[in-house]
């Protein structure tokens, strides 16, 4: 039986997208599919590094039919009631909308329980991280690091 695998993104909201950071992530990603059967991937859908990320698995999509995005919403409405999800999420640019149960049930820091729901489901995590330590992203990869799920910080290869 071959197993399937979940990989995640999580990076700054603003970063700088060179051509090299491009390539060696789409290189990246499609060793991950290819040599390593990673076939979902979970979005939160914030940030110039995600939008990077769902853009390069789009166009991988096009080679491997088989690859889910998943957006992983972080108020289980948007699953059940499409209407209530932001303008900008569309039902065209993910195979799946999924919410994954939090033990925190409050509105302030939903994002962040929410980003540590998804790091617990993925096999492998991939960043673009760099030392901004009051970051969402360096705190994901904080998280990411003490749960022991295998961590890929894609700046410090550019």
């Amino acid at each position: 039986m071959e197993i399937h695998k979940i990989c995640s993104f999580f990076g700054h909201r603003h970063i700088e997208i060179s051509e090299d950071l491009r390539i060696k992530l789409k290189t990246l990603l499609e060793m991950l599919i290819m040599e390593h059967n990673y076939t979902t991937f979970y979005f939160g859908g914030f940030g110039e590094f995600d939008d990077l990320c769902w853009q390069i698995i789009t166009e991988l999509k096009q080679k491997y039919c088989f690859i889910k995005r998943v957006y992983v919403c972080e108020d289980f409405k948007f699953v059940d009631r499409p209407h209530k999800r932001p303008a900008w999420l569309k039902d065209s640019d993910y195979e799946e909308f999924i919410y994954l149960d939090m033990d925190y049930k409050g509105f302030y820091k939903r994002i962040y329980f929410r980003n540590c729901e998804i790091i617990k489901q993925s096999d492998c995590v991939i960043f673009y991280v760099e030392r901004f330590e009051n970051s969402n992203a360096y705190k994901a990869l904080k998280f990411a690091i003490i749960k022991r799920v295998k961590c890929i910080n894609i700046a410090n290869y550019i």
